[in-house]
């Protein structure tokens, strides 16, 4: 297997300068021009073959080695989140009220550094590498639409490799676990139906937040008493909306929340139980509830054989000892979409360092992370790359 530390080492200043850049200038979903502007111009001056615009700012690079072997492919992320930053770091956002505040400035990074060394092996390579960057992954499903619109097709990958940069591990470590490591997720609305009324009357309604209230208490059962203890699943109440006066009784009462599962019989379990206590508390309080549940990912599962590949070249770069499996997250990822459809790994990169005060939670708005992340991420995945093409 090759070794990639120095090559990646020397792209040191340009991967970080590549991230900083794509910091100051955060897009939201499916409004990634810039960065896939940039992107399509650094994979076309190192001779990928380029396909853009798949999800609107998709952006697709194909790089064919010198002899035949298997195709693989490689996500990375470029959205970012309606977020105001606090960092005070000195490439801060630019642009109000918009941030990246998970790392996909980070990601993208990774994706260019990866785009120049294997070019620069191109020759040498037995298959091909597909380099996949992804609009709106926060909450778009970006990478479910690139799915309808063609990308694991012209050529069709193999394996599929992602990574996040993860600030619940410190920087030099890494978790690649087999099976399922981020939840499947769904959202539900309901709509609980009373009969309005006067609030010192309350014989004369049919009062739908307090129905509302006891749908709350009666949701905490369906993980608690119906899924087993060593399963896992989650149902949350997100909002809850109903009423515009203190002496009046609504007619209804708005409500929305999410659903996390890995396992399908727990979700099909789960899914049964939220629609049951629902309808059943709402009639036993005299009221009527219309429920709809709406699936947003699938659960993140790793194909074992893949996430063998993965670990033995993290472990080759930061150590077996530092080199951690069973890391999981009821958090979802769209790149589920993708591994559907082929077997992958994603893997989580430790990004945080405490001394320096980077450990504020994805999405904050003091989210920042370390950057010899980048290093060791690019290393990573070029080593597994090789593993497979070299």
């Amino acid at each position: 297997m090759p070794h990639f530390r120095t090559e990646a080492e020397r792209l040191r200043d340009r991967l970080i300068a590549w991230r900083r850049d794509f910091h100051m200038h955060p897009e939201l979903a499916f409004e990634e021009q810039r960065t896939a502007g940039i992107v399509v111009e650094h994979l076309e001056r190192l001779g990928y073959r380029v396909r853009r615009g798949i999800a609107k700012t998709g952006v697709i690079g194909v790089l064919e080695g010198g002899r035949p072997g298997p195709v693989v492919m490689f996500r990375f992320d470029m959205d970012g989140l309606p977020v105001t930053e606090e960092t005070g770091a000195e490439y801060a956002s630019r642009v109000p009220g918009r941030m990246h505040a998970c790392g996909h400035d980070g990601h993208v990074a990774l994706g260019m550094g990866l785009a120049e060394l294997l070019a620069a092996r191109r020759e040498e390579m037995a298959g091909t590498a597909a380099l996949l960057f992804q609009p709106a992954e926060e909450g778009g499903n970006g990478a479910e639409v690139m799915v309808q619109e063609g990308a694991l097709e012209n050529p069709r990958p193999d394996v599929f490799l992602a990574t996040h940069v993860w600030i619940e591990k410190p920087v030099g470590t890494v978790d690649v676990s087999p099976g399922p490591v981020m939840a499947a997720a769904e959202k539900w609305t309901c709509t609980i139906h009373g009969q309005g009324g006067h609030g010192a009357l309350p014989q004369q309604a049919v009062d739908p937040i307090v129905a509302a209230a006891y749908v709350v208490t009666g949701l905490q059962t369906v993980v608690s008493r119906n899924v087993n203890p060593l399963d896992t699943a989650v149902v949350s109440v997100g909002s809850i909306h109903g009423g515009d006066a203190f002496n009046v009784i609504p007619p209804e009462v708005q409500m929305t929340g999410t659903i996390r599962t890995y396992q399908p019989a727990t979700r099909e379990t789960v899914l049964q139980r939220v629609r049951e206590v629902i309808d059943g508390v709402a009639t036993a309080c005299g009221a009527h509830a219309e429920l709809e549940i709406t699936p947003l990912t699938p659960p993140v599962i790793n194909d074992p054989e893949v996430v063998e590949v993965v670990r033995r070249a993290a472990e080759a770069v930061v150590g077996p000892e530092q080199v951690g499996s069973g890391e999981r997250t009821m958090g979802s990822e769209d790149a589920a979409f993708f591994m559907e459809e082929v077997p992958g790994c994603y893997f989580f990169l430790g990004a945080a360092n405490a001394e320096r005060g980077l450990t504020a939670p994805h999405h904050n708005p003091r989210f920042d992370f370390d950057e010899e992340s980048l290093v060791l991420g690019l290393t990573i995945l070029a080593e597994a790359a090789g593993a497979y093409l070299l």
